[in-house]
């Protein structure tokens, strides 16, 4: 662990819109400095492995879908207890991984502050490696709301130069992660 702070995104890239975590993640790597340590970590599907995130990090902020009945795009910023709070958004294995690490996480002695950050998906179940129209208008709203919990954390963030647009970055991540497939 190098920093006190972590942003993790989650979700699995095979599945449309299931990746947008990963790809938020991926693009704030590729686009910013911050004023602060902050670990940007592919959490893929991790699931029950997140608790070691939560114990060894003071902050942690999760990138994923939140499966809800709102429109599509639809963002959400809450604190992980307030997820659990929702009721039943388990539509994914690793939603439900999720779900189970937070519930976990709260027996911990030393639990990370657990931010979330979440989109309403439109497409998660049909293997497609692009995000879905309505998530990729909602993009920006989505990774500014992470900025956003950064900054109220204390840590602000300075864009790069050039930036890079989400496509590249999507089309960037696919490349390396999917590199060796045959």
């Amino acid at each position: 662990m190098s920093a006190s702070t972590a942003i993790i995104g989650i979700g699995n890239i095979l599945f449309s819109d299931d990746g947008i975590g990963i790809y938020a993640a991926r693009f704030l790597e590729e686009n910013y400095t911050f004023s602060a340590a902050v670990d940007i970590i592919d959490g893929g599907t991790l699931g029950f492995r997140l608790l070691d995130y939560f114990e060894n990090y003071e902050r942690v902020l999760l990138i994923d879908t939140i499966s809800t009945d709102d429109t599509p795009g639809t963002v959400y910023h809450l604190p992980s207890h307030a997820l659990l709070d929702m009721g039943n958004l388990k539509q994914t294995a690793h939603e439900v991984e999720v779900i189970e690490m937070i519930k976990m996480g709260c027996l911990l002695d030393n639990m990370a502050q657990v931010m979330v950050v979440g989109i309403t998906p439109q497409e998660i179940n049909n293997v497609a490696f692009e995000i879905s129209p309505p998530l990729h208008r909602a993009f920006a709203t989505l990774t500014q709301t992470v900025l956003l919990q950064l900054l109220q954390w204390g840590i602000t963030a300075h864009p790069n130069e050039p930036v890079k647009m989400i496509e590249t970055v999507i089309q960037d991540y696919k490349n390396g992660s999917l590199a060796g497939c045959s």
